[in-house]
């Protein structure tokens, strides 16, 4: 199996933070010809891309205040919002379904944005912004919230609370809001709040990432062509191929049997644990 083979079929059957992960990275990659100034050595994303400060820009453009939030001013800002996006989604996952997660996601990076935009706003600053960490610190604070006292082994460490690493986190922010940066740490720290907020609700019966998920269903059902199957007359025939029809279904159930048990290990083991045989098999299967 070639490399571009594993990508695809790890990003097929990786769940929605492999997706979510894939597409900041792509994105990343794709925006390097068209917004990166070589001359100048930084990324200039446009205002239907990046959000911006100034709130007519937001208003007209509203879609980006999520648009925002799977764009990276370089490659060093993406690596590390990278790493601890894989982090935080693996701890999120472990309570939450997927559907919560991308509801989060983007509901925080929408929040996130729109206190950007009023404190710069208020500020009198004017200025645009990239960047997953709202969204990123929505997921570790829910998670937190929701299980502050789960153990975490960091290398060189040992075992630590959640709590702590996220209060640590926190604290970084509010530290360093007037040293620079002021923007991404207002939208890490309103990316928290609202994380804590979504938590909250939840355990009162109130899950906010159903607006996402309703949103969704609604254009997929609206660009969903429905068949219409016309009447047909059935003709009875008693002599039925019963023993071919048996051979198929026991072909079907023996490779049917074989890629749950490939996906039972990738959820116990990981997609890295699998034999070139088995991810070749899975990756013919999914065709």
């Amino acid at each position: 199996m070639s490399i571009l083979e594993d990508l695809k079929l790890q990003y097929k059957i990786g769940g929605i933070a492999n997706k979510m992960i894939y597409w900041n990275v792509g994105l990343f990659i794709l925006s390097i010809p068209l917004f990166y100034q070589f001359t100048s050595g930084f990324f200039d994303y446009p205002t239907w891309l990046a959000v911006s400060s100034e709130p007519m820009e937001a208003l007209y453009k509203p879609w980006s205040l999520i648009t925002y939030a799977f764009f990276h001013q370089g490659f060093m800002h993406l690596f590390f919002n990278m790493m601890v996006l894989h982090f935080s989604s693996r701890l999120f996952l472990t309570f939450f379904t997927q559907k919560q997660y991308l509801g989060l996601y983007l509901l925080s990076a929408f929040f996130a944005g729109l206190v950007y935009v009023l404190s710069f706003y208020l500020l009198g600053y004017s200025s645009t912004m990239v960047g997953a960490s709202g969204s990123i610190m929505a997921l570790l604070v829910a998670t937190t919230t929701y299980q502050p006292l789960m153990e975490i082994r960091l290398l060189l460490i040992g075992n630590v609370k959640l709590w702590h690493i996220t209060g640590v986190l926190l604290l970084l922010d509010l530290l360093q809001i007037q040293l620079g940066n002021t923007g991404g740490h207002i939208a890490h720290l309103s990316g928290a709040l609202f994380g804590f907020i979504y938590i909250k609700l939840l355990q009162n019966g109130t899950d906010l990432s159903r607006i996402v998920t309703s949103v969704i269903d609604f254009f997929a059902n609206l660009f969903t062509v429905k068949k219409t199957t016309p009447f047909k007359k059935v003709h009875v025939n008693p002599k039925k191929p019963v023993a071919k029809q048996a051979g198929k279904i026991v072909t079907k159930d023996k490779t049917q049997q074989q890629i749950d048990e490939i996906l039972d290990k990738i959820s116990q083991s990981g997609y890295d644990s699998l034999t070139a045989e088995e991810k070749e098999f899975l990756f013919r299967a999914g065709k």
